[in-house]
C-alpha cells in the first residue's frame, strides 16, 4: 500500500460506511430502507465535497440522515489521512514516517517535521471558522424557525460552506434568502476561506497578528500566497462582473431585482461556482454564455491544500506566468521575483491536460447514456463533479443509472485529483539511469 493508495482506499472507506448508514431505514424521512443508489450517491457527494445531489436532502433524510449527510461532510472536508491521523493521536499512537509522508502528500504541503502541530491548528482553525460562521447564521434563521432547528440549520450550512460542499436542507438552497445581504455575505467568506487553504490563512493570520502588536517587523509572504490570493481575488471579481453584466437583462434570474441585490447575487454566483454548490438563482434559466463562464470558473475551483476542488488557482496561474515566457522568448518562469521550478510547470500542464481528458470522456459517456439532456447540461454536470463544485441545471435528477454511476466516479476523481489516482493506480515510478539524447521539434 502506497501513499497515493492508502488515500484513495481511505476515500473508497469512508463513501462505503456512508452509503450502508444512508441506507438504513431511520436515515430516511419516510422510516423505509434507502435506494442503494441514492445512498451511494449522496455518500459520495458529502464525502466528496461536491453537493450534487438526486434527492432533496430537508424533506428526504430525517434527522440522523441529515446527520450522516454532515459527518461525511466533514470528514471528507477535512481529508481521509488528516482524519485517521488525528485519530490515531488521540488514541496515542506515534506518527511512523510513512504517516507523516500521506499527510504531507494528502494536503500538499512540504510540512513534515511537526505533523501532530500542524493538525492541531487545522482541527481548531477549521471548529473556530465553523462555530464564528454558525453564531452569524444563527439570528436569520431565528426570524423564521424555532430556536431548535435554526441551531441545526445555522451548524449544517456554516459546515456545509467551509468545506465547500453546498449542501443545503433547503429544497431551493438559499433562494430564499438570495437578497438578504447578512446569510450571503456570511456564507459567501466561509466558502473563499475554506477554498483558499491552510497555509494561506496561517500567513494572514500571523501578518495579522504581527500588524495589531504592533511590532514593526517586514513580512515576507511566500510565493504560493501570493498567487492564490492575487488569483483568487481576480477570478472573483471577472466572475461578478461577467454574471452581473451577462445576467442584467435576464427576467429569470436578475432581471426584476434592485442593482445592488443584482451585484449581491452576481458576487454570491461568483463565490460558489467555483468550489461550493449553493445557489441563490436558478442555475437553469440562466444564459448559455453565462453558463460557459460558470463552466470556466468551476474548472478552475479553489486552491492547493483547501477543501475545494478543480485544477486549482496554482495551477491557472503558473501556466499563464509560463505562456508569457515563451512568447517573449525566456527560458525561465518566473513570478512576483521568483523562479517557478520546471518540475512544478511540468505538473500544472499534467493535470490540465489530465483533467480536460476525463471531463472530455465523460461527458461523451453521459452523451451515450443520457441523450436527451442538452450538451451544456451535460458539460456543466461533468464539470461541476469534477471540480467538486456541487452546482447544476438541474439536469442531475433526471440522469439515468448509468448517467448517475458516471457522475459517482467523477466526484470521486475529482476529490482524491486525478494525478494521485493515477500514482495509485500505477504505482511508484522506477529510477532509471538512462538519459536519451535531446533533440529539437517545431511546436506551435
Amino acid at each position: 500500500m502506497t501513499v497515493p493508495r492508502t488515500i484513495c482506499f481511505g476515500f473508497l472507506v469512508l463513501i462505503a460506511v456512508g452509503t450502508l448508514l444512508l441506507l438504513l431505514p431511520f436515515s430516511t424521512a419516510s422510516g423505509e430502507w434507502n435506494s442503494p443508489l441514492v445512498a451511494l450517491f449522496t455518500a459520495t457527494s458529502a464525502v466528496c465535497v461536491t453537493g450534487l445531489i438526486v434527492v432533496d436532502t430537508g424533506s428526504y433524510f430525517s434527522t440522523f440522515g441529515q446527520g450522516v449527510v454532515l459527518m461525511l461532510i466533514q470528514l471528507g472536508g477535512l481529508g481521509y489521512m488528516t482524519a485517521t491521523t488525528l485519530l490515531l493521536l488521540l488514541i496515542g499512537r506515534r506518527l511512523c514516517l510513512k504517516d507523516k509522508l500521506a499527510i504531507q502528500q494528502a494536503m500538499d504541503t512540504s510540512e513534515l517535521s511537526n505533523v501532530k502541530a500542524l493538525l492541531v491548528s487545522i482541527i481548531a482553525m477549521t471548529a473556530i471558522f465553523e462555530l464564528t460562521g454558525a453564531f452569524c447564521l444563527l439570528p436569520t434563521f431565528l426570524e423564521d424557525f424555532s430556536p431548535g432547528q435554526s441551531l441545526w440549520l445555522a451548524i449544517f450550512h456554516s459546515i456545509s460552506a467551509f468545506n465547500n460542499a453546498g449542501f443545503s436542507l433547503f429544497s431551493d438552497s438559499l433562494v430564499r434568502y438570495a437578497e438578504v445581504a447578512w446569510p450571503m455575505v456570511v456564507i459567501s467568506v466561509l466558502i473563499v476561506m475554506g477554498g483558499i487553504g491552510y497555509q494561506v490563512i496561517m500567513e494572514g493570520f500571523m501578518w495579522l497578528r504581527s500588524r495589531l502588536s504592533g511590532r514593526k517587523t517586514h513580512t515576507v509572504f511566500s510565493l504560493h500566497f501570493k498567487i492564490v490570493t492575487s488569483t483568487t481575488l481576480a477570478l472573483l471579481a471577472l466572475g461578478t462582473l461577467a454574471f452581473f453584466l451577462i445576467e442584467f437583462d435576464n427576467p429569470a434570474t436578475l432581471a426584476n431585482k434592485s442593482f445592488s441585490s443584482k451585484l449581491l447575487l452576481a458576487g454570491f454566483q461568483s463565490v460558489v461556482m467555483r468550489t461550493a454548490g449553493f445557489n441563490s438563482i436558478d442555475i437553469g434559466s440562466m444564459e448559455t454564455s453565462a453558463l460557459f463562464v460558470a463552466i470556466a470558473l468551476m474548472f478552475v475551483g479553489a486552491s492547493p491544500g483547501s477543501t475545494g476542488g478543480g485544477i486549482k488557482t496554482t495551477t491557472v496561474r503558473i501556466l499563464v506566468v509560463s505562456t508569457k515566457a515563451a512568447l517573449r522568448g525566456k527560458e525561465e518562469v518566473n513570478c512576483y521575483q521568483r523562479q517557478i521550478p520546471l518540475v512544478r510547470v511540468l505538473k500544472a500542464l499534467a493535470v490540465v491536460v489530465a483533467s480536460v481528458i476525463s471531463v472530455v470522456i465523460i461527458t461523451t459517456c453521459l452523451s451515450l447514456s443520457d441523450p436527451n439532456l442538452r450538451f451544456i447540461d451535460l458539460l456543466f454536470e461533468t464539470v461541476s463533479a469534477f471540480a467538486t463544485v456541487g452546482v447544476s441545471t438541474a439536469a442531475t435528477g433526471d440522469l439515468s443509472i448509468g448517467g448517475q454511476l458516471f457522475i459517482i466516479c467523477t466526484m470521486y476523481i475529482g476529490r482524491v485529483g486525478i494525478l494521485l489516482l493515477m500514482s495509485a493506480l500505477l504505482g511508484d515510478p522506477s529510477p532509471s539511469a538512462i538519459h536519451f539524447p535531446e533533440e529539437d521539434l517545431l511546436t506551435g
